[in-house]
C-alpha cells in the first residue's frame, strides 16, 4: 500500500509540472475551435487524433515552462516560502515540484521530452502544419520564459501561444482555413489569454516578480494600467465572440448564442470589474480561475447547440 501512495505521489507531481487540472480545461479551446470551424463534429479519425495531440501538447508545453523557468521560480519559491496556492487553479496540486526539488531535471525533461514527440507525431498525422504549429508554440513558451528579466511584451508572446492549439486545431479539419475568419479566431483567443489569464497569473506574483526586478506588466506599469489592460483586452474578446459565433459555421440558436455572451460577462468582464475596483491579489486570482473555466463553457454551449 506504501508503494501504491508513493508511486501515485510521483504521478501527481508530474501532472502538477504540466498543471494538469489547467491543462485539461486548456483542452476544450481545440474542441471548440473545431466545432465552430466546421459546424459539426470531425469524424472520429481526427477527433481522436486531436485529442491526443492536445493532451500531449499542452502537457510538454506547461513542463517547458517549468523547466526554463527553474531558476525565477526557485527564487519566487524562496520570496513566497509557500508551497500550495489555497483557491487558485494553478496550485490545484503544488506549484513548480521541479523547483521544489519534488522532481529532478532529468525526470522534467523526459517528461515533457516524451510528451513533446507524441503530440508531435499525432500532430503530424492530422497536418504537418499543425505540428509546425507545436514546434513554433515551444519555441514561443522558451522566449516568453526568457523574457521575464526583459520586457512587460512577454505578454503578447504569451497571448500567441495561447492561441496556437485553436489554430492547430483548425489546420487539422481544413487544410485552406478562411484567413479572415482565422484571424477572427485569433484576436478573440489573444486577447482573452491576456486579460483573463496571462496578466491576473503576473498579479498573483506580483509581490516576488517586483524583488526579482521582472518585466512583467502588472509589475512594470502598476495596477492601475495592468486592470486598465486587463478590462480592455477582455472587453475586446467579448466583442470578437459576438461576431465570431454569428460568422462562424457553427450558427448557435439565439438563446445559446445569448448564453455565449453571458458566460463572455459573467466570467470575464464582472471579474475584471472587480479587479479594476479593488487591484487585490485574491481578485486577480478569482479572474484567472474565472476565465481559465470560459473555453470550456462554451464548447458546453456548442455541445448542447449540437444535440439540440
Amino acid at each position: 500500500m506504501n508503494a501504491i501512495a508513493l508511486s501515485m505521489s510521483r504521478v501527481k507531481m508530474f501532472l502538477a509540472l504540466s498543471r494538469t487540472p489547467h491543462g485539461l480545461l486548456d483542452m476544450c479551446t481545440p474542441l471548440l475551435a473545431a466545432l465552430l470551424w466546421l459546424g459539426h463534429p470531425p469524424d472520429p479519425r481526427i477527433m481522436v487524433l486531436g485529442m491526443i495531440a492536445a493532451f500531449a501538447g499542452y502537457t510538454a508545453v506547461y513542463a517547458l515552462n517549468d523547466i526554463v523557468d527553474y531558476e525565477n521560480d526557485r527564487e519566487k519559491i524562496a520570496q513566497a516560502n509557500s508551497f500550495r496556492d489555497s483557491g487558485y487553479l494553478d496550485g490545484a496540486f503544488i506549484r513548480h515540484p521541479l523547483a521544489h526539488g519534488l522532481l529532478s531535471m532529468p525526470e522534467a525533461v523526459a517528461w515533457a521530452s516524451g510528451w513533446g514527440m507524441v503530440s508531435l507525431g499525432t500532430a503530424w498525422l492530422l497536418n504537418p502544419v499543425c505540428a509546425l504549429i507545436l514546434v513554433v508554440g515551444c519555441i514561443l513558451e522558451t522566449l516568453y520564459c526568457l523574457m521575464f528579466q526583459v520586457s512587460p511584451l512577454r505578454t503578447l508572446v504569451s497571448g500567441i501561444v495561447k492561441t496556437l492549439g485553436g489554430l492547430a486545431a483548425v489546420f487539422a479539419v481544413d487544410a485552406a482555413p478562411d484567413p479572415a475568419l482565422l484571424l477572427l479566431l485569433f484576436l478573440w483567443l489573444f486577447f482573452w489569454e491576456i486579460g483573463g489569464q496571462n496578466v491576473p497569473a503576473d498579479w498573483h506574483d506580483l509581490q516576488e516578480d517586483i524583488s526579482l526586478k521582472a518585466k512583467t506588466t502588472p509589475a512594470t506599469l502598476g495596477p492601475n494600467s495592468a486592470s486598465r489592460i486587463v478590462l480592455a483586452t477582455l472587453g475586446a474578446s467579448l466583442g470578437l465572440s459576438a461576431v465570431l459565433f454569428r460568422t462562424a459555421p457553427l450558427h448557435m440558436a439565439l438563446p445559446l448564442y445569448a448564453a455565449v455572451l453571458f458566460a463572455g460577462v459573467y466570467l470575464l468582464i464582472l471579474p475584471a470589474l472587480r479587479l479594476f475596483r479593488t487591484w487585490a491579489r485574491a481578485d486577480a486570482s478569482a479572474l484567472f480561475n474565472r476565465a481559465s473555466y470560459y473555453p470550456g463553457i462554451l464548447l458546453l454551449l456548442a455541445l448542447t447547440h449540437l444535440a439540440w
